[in-house]
């Protein structure tokens, strides 16, 4: 009997119902006006990842969507998805995949990867705790991006505890050779500073981004494991990082509250 993961928070972070889904993700992706600087590495360069954030959609849809706006020329290549996202409602030390088989949304279904996990599995890399998947968002909300956007794939959904930069490193590179697989980290920024002292600390945290220095903390990006990790890899083999776009969750009119904000940033890798 195959084994679910049902959506936690479809109807509070992003529509439950599938045509009023698919219309938002849409429309969101068709706003998208990519800059210059990386349409024209798009011209000349698959992304090989990307970083998003995960809030609701009414917040930082329009970051997520800049970047994988950035799929359309090369989606019809990619058949597998390594989502990286940290856990909010679970502490645990190092990786989490899960034993489903099937993670849902409300515009369809995903397979998992069992071939990929398993490999993972064997090298020690994550563990299998399904608890760390039930109530997670941070996964949860790429996937109806991710299923829009992309014709066939299957994921390797990996939840993020504490651990050391250089076991995401181990997991990317598993992959990283295969030009089919695309690597998805999910993390916000700072949280609940006033406007102009999120978008201070939030340039500062770009800018380390953006020079592959892997010393994120905490309090600039809840996903800064991940993240670490990835820019760990980056440096290693020389992958580049090119911000798409920056925002935060005062700019979300008319939801917009500029005295506790929470930043947003969307990045390709190449």
């Amino acid at each position: 009997m195959m084994k679910y993961r049902i959506p936690a928070v479809a109807g509070s972070f992003y529509p439950a119902q599938a045509t009023q889904l698919n219309q938002e993700v849409m429309l969101l992706l068709s706003a998208v006006k990519v800059p210059k600087p990386v349409e024209k590495t798009l011209e000349k360069k698959v992304p090989k990842a990307l970083i998003v954030p995960h809030a609701g959609y009414c917040f930082s849809g329009a970051i997520a969507a800049s970047a994988y706006a950035c799929l359309k020329k090369s989606a019809s290549a990619i058949h597998r998805v390594i989502l990286l996202g940290p856990s909010h409602q679970v502490a645990f030390q190092g990786c989490a995949i899960s034993s489903h088989d099937m993670f849902t949304s409300p515009n369809g279904e995903i397979l998992i990867d069992q071939q990929a996990c398993q490999q993972l599995l064997d090298l020690g890399l994550v563990s299998i705790n399904d608890q760390a998947h039930v109530w997670e968002h941070s996964l949860e909300v790429q996937l109806p991006f991710l299923h829009f956007c992309l014709p066939s794939f299957q994921l390797v959904p990996i939840v993020v505890g504490r651990c050391h930069p250089e076991i995401i490193s181990n997991i990317v590179s598993v992959f990283a050779q295969r030009s089919d697989t695309l690597v998805v980290v999910s993390s916000d920024l700072s949280h609940y500073h006033a406007y102009l002292d999120a978008q201070d600390i939030d340039q500062k945290t770009i800018t380390k981004i953006e020079h592959l220095e892997p010393i994120i903390q905490a309090d600039e990006a809840c996903g800064c494991e991940a993240i670490n990790g990835l820019l760990y890899f980056c440096r290693l083999h020389h992958w580049q990082v090119q911000l798409i776009q920056q925002a935060n969750s005062g700019d979300s009119s008319p939801y917009g509250d500029k005295n506790k904000v929470v930043g947003y940033a969307s990045f390709i890798i190449h």
